[in-house]
């Protein structure tokens, strides 16, 4: 059995892979499908931001970045063929941004997590975002089904003038299944720091069967999502014209989505709402999203098919 490890983009547009075989020992085998690793590194190379070097292990796939609009985005998706996570699986994603880099990072369809006897199944993002580079970090939500055990942190670092944004979804399991708030335990955290080393941290802790909390007064809804827009390069005023924006945009489906917006501790803007449906969860996701590309940089939304 071999080990793919890594492949390098030269002048954006060659992809050349450096493919060295060689022979797993059993510890290795093991792990192969289960402890995966994507490590992805972006400059900006004119008027275009290239992956200047990446190397992925499996379960992780990589698909080259593509070009949607004049900006020089790289428009990328994160991509796990083995249709979910199980317990004992341990994926990391290793992401940096040079300076003035501009990387939209999103998922073809939903992070699944299987049921789990006994270890969690694990996530771990860390992302660098270099001087005046912009992230926006898009995937689709995560589907956590009945007893399973789901662990995610994902650390986001800014140096001056970097902005990101990041949204991150979670279902309350297979709901046409039945099998709503069944998963046994959910762990989830998210750290963006700034330049100034400042940061906002959100983290939380979800196990259903726990009589003494469960799941609160999210209960009769049926998904979870954070949306965030920080970064030191936006003036006072954008960022108070967007609460105000963003404010309206929750108050669009009154029933169907209940959310509120804030200004944290760092520069930015913190919005956290549930929903009843995905169609409701998406609608809204789009909404914001696209209220934020207006007002940080006057770029439309995306618009983009991932199958």
């Amino acid at each position: 059995m071999f080990d793919v490890r890594s492949s390098k983009l030269k002048s954006g547009s060659l992809l050349e892979s450096n493919l060295e075989p060689r022979i797993l020992n059993f510890s290795e085998l093991s792990s192969v499908g289960r402890k995966g690793k994507l490590t992805l590194m972006y400059v900006r190379q004119g008027p275009r931001t290239v992956l200047s070097r990446s190397s992925c292990r499996t379960p992780w796939h990589l698909f080259p970045p593509i070009y949607l609009d004049e900006t020089g985005c790289a428009y990328t998706l994160l991509l796990n063929p083995s249709g979910g996570l199980v317990g004992g699986d341990h994926l990391a994603i290793d992401l940096s941004l040079g300076t003035r880099a501009h990387v939209l990072m999103s998922t073809p369809s939903a992070n699944k997590v299987y049921r789990s006897l006994g270890a969690p199944s694990a996530q771990v993002i860390e992302i660098s975002v270099g001087p005046d580079a912009i992230l926006e970090w898009i995937p689709e939500p995560t589907i956590p089904f009945a007893g399973s055990r789901f662990r995610q942190a994902v650390q986001v670092t800014l140096e001056p003038g970097a902005t990101a944004v990041l949204w991150d979804a979670i279902a309350s399991g297979r709901i046409a299944g039945g099998e709503r708030w069944a998963f046994a335990s959910l762990d989830n955290e998210i750290r963006i720091r700034t330049a100034s080393g400042a940061s906002v941290l959100e983290r939380y802790m979800l196990c259903p069967d726990d009589r003494s909390g469960g799941v609160g007064l999210v209960e009769p809804w049926n998904y979870v999502a954070s949306f965030y827009a920080v970064g030191d390069a936006i003036g006072e005023e954008a960022w108070k014209r967007l609460e105000e924006k963003l404010a309206l945009i929750l108050d669009e489906r009154s029933g169907r989505i209940l959310g509120g917006v804030s200004q944290p501790a760092v520069p930015g803007l913190a919005v956290k709402l549930v929903a009843r449906s995905a169609p409701d969860l998406a609608a809204a996701q789009q909404r914001l999203w696209a209220a934020v590309r207006r007002e940080l940089w006057n770029l439309p939304p995306v618009v983009w098919r991932k199958y």
